[in-house]
């Protein structure tokens, strides 16, 4: 293992990155029913089409990651991007009523445009032309990423990673309705008979957190997942306390069959051109640009942010093996369209795991272990609360912070492009679109401040692809 991943030479050894692989697990494993929930409208479109999504990104995910940990020895963990999977949803369903098709044929047909997506960005990458457009963001949006991602992932902690619902099907979030609410009084009003579920949400998030903060200043390995353990034993004991409930109670039913029929059948290497052309060729091209620029920022956000915070960046503040890394996420994505999912994207809770320690390719390896044996014990990774989840995307956003320091706030060429991505990621949800907006401000200071020179060609290029996209595709 030191030999295969040069453990030694990267300061860490087996245990600590089969440890961080295991976090990054924990942290993104919600993934793995979402996705397909997503994607078929929570089995609306029939129990065989979400059984194929399930393995297909089960699969994907897991080759993915082997090809990171292989190619790039890089502790990043890939799966179908939250965000990208809901668009495509949404494209499936304006291709259905377009052709007048079935959601499953037209879900082939979307395929199409992933399949496509992923090629592009392959060839792109073996050519390092990926690697020339990372090269391309300034200095200033850099430094911003790392700090804008933790504020993120403290959005996704404390806002949408935890939905909880009523008898009446209403769904409430933790900083939006419980700490928003006027008076505790207020929020058990309007929440019904999900409050009592709610408090508990709260106690174990926090107390999740709190134990990582407290592990981690007493320098105990594996704060990270020591904490969500423990976040996720009071959940369980909570609901048979509190609740009466049996929190083990769906593994007495579940099945640990892999539904492989139900993937041949609906989603491994169906791709039906024919349908998508009926779309038409302007309005292919367009959804294809979309995904690649919304995978391609998301991707490289995630790789310089997480990447800083590890200390994983060269002296010119470069990252080593970036073409295999980006190689191995277009690989994940041409994948992940063969077998039948969306597009498969470097996840930014891989954070969790390098904060853990990761530093190679064996905790990426790790990862896509656990995803390909959740094909199997898919039930048992089911049972990771979504509050100790949260606990540990909170604690990292925390930690990604303080990347704040490395900004010049004396210089405005740094503090705005970094300034507008601090709010524009947490509340667009999407890293791509945040860095874009970065650019096109730091384009536009620099130019009208008598300093276009300073702005590199492929700058502008990007800047003026990010505004055709946000102002004119349709």
């Amino acid at each position: 293992m030191n030999k295969l991943f040069k453990l030694k030479e990267n300061g860490t050894n087996v245990a600590t990155e089969l440890m961080a692989g295991l976090t990054t697990f924990m942290t993104m494993a919600y993934i793995i029913a979402l996705n397909p929930n997503l994607l078929t409208g929570f089995g609306a479109h029939g129990q065989d089409l979400w059984n194929g999504v399930f393995l297909a990104t089960c699969i994907a995910s897991a080759i993915a990651m082997f090809c990171m940990a292989f190619m790039a020895n890089k502790p990043f963990a890939l799966a179908p991007g939250m965000g990208l999977n809901s668009f495509f949803a949404v494209v499936v369903a304006n291709i259905a009523a377009i052709t007048g098709t079935s959601y499953l044929v037209s879900f082939q047909a979307a395929l199409c445009i992933i399949l496509v997506e992923g090629i592009l960005f392959m060839v792109l990458s073996v050519f390092s032309i990926r690697e020339k457009i990372v090269d391309a963001i300034p200095y200033g949006v850099r430094t911003g990423i790392a700090p804008a991602i933790g504020i993120m992932l403290m959005n996704i902690g404390l806002g949408s990673n935890v939905g909880i619902y009523n008898s009446n099907g209403d769904c409430f979030y933790v900083l939006r309705d419980f700490f928003g609410a006027l008076t505790p009084s207020v929020i058990a009003t309007n929440m019904g008979d999900a409050y009592p579920t709610m408090v508990l949400t709260v106690v174990t998030m926090f107390i999740g957190l709190f134990a990582m903060i407290i592990l981690d200043k007493k320098k105990v390995k594996g704060s990270v997942l020591i904490g969500m353990v423990i976040a996720s034993i009071i959940y369980w004991a909570g609901q048979a306390i509190f609740f009466g409930v049996n929190p083990f109670a769906s593994l007495a039913t579940a099945s640990f069959v892999p539904p492989f029929a139900d993937m041949a059948n609906t989603t491994l290497f169906k791709f039906n051109f024919g349908v998508l052309m009926e779309v038409g060729w302007f309005t292919v091209i367009t959804l294809v640009i979309t995904f690649c620029m919304i995978d391609m920022f998301d991707t490289i956000g995630t790789f310089v942010g997480a990447a800083a915070r590890g200390g994983m960046l060269d002296e010119n503040g470069k990252m080593p093996n970036m073409r295999e890394g980006l190689l191995a996420d277009a690989i994940g994505t041409t994948v992940g369209a063969c077998t039948g999912t969306s597009t498969v994207t470097t996840f930014v809770e891989s954070a969790s795991g390098i904060e853990a320690g990761g530093r190679t390719g064996l905790t990426a390896l790790t990862t896509g272990v656990l995803f390909l044996a959740c094909i199997f014990i898919a039930p048992i990774a089911a049972l990771i609360p979504a509050a100790a989840t949260s606990a540990a995307l909170i604690y990292v956003g925390i930690l990604m912070i303080s990347g704040l320091k490395n900004i010049n706030w004396d210089d405005l060429d740094q503090v705005v492009p970094a300034a507008i991505m601090l709010i524009a990621m947490p509340i667009s949800g999407s890293i791509g679109h945040a860095i874009g907006m970065g650019l096109i401000s730091y384009t536009v200071v620099k130019v009208f401040s008598g300093k276009a020179k300073d702005v590199s060609v492929l700058t502008y290029v990007i800047s003026l692809i990010f505004l055709i996209k946000f102002f004119l595709v349709v």
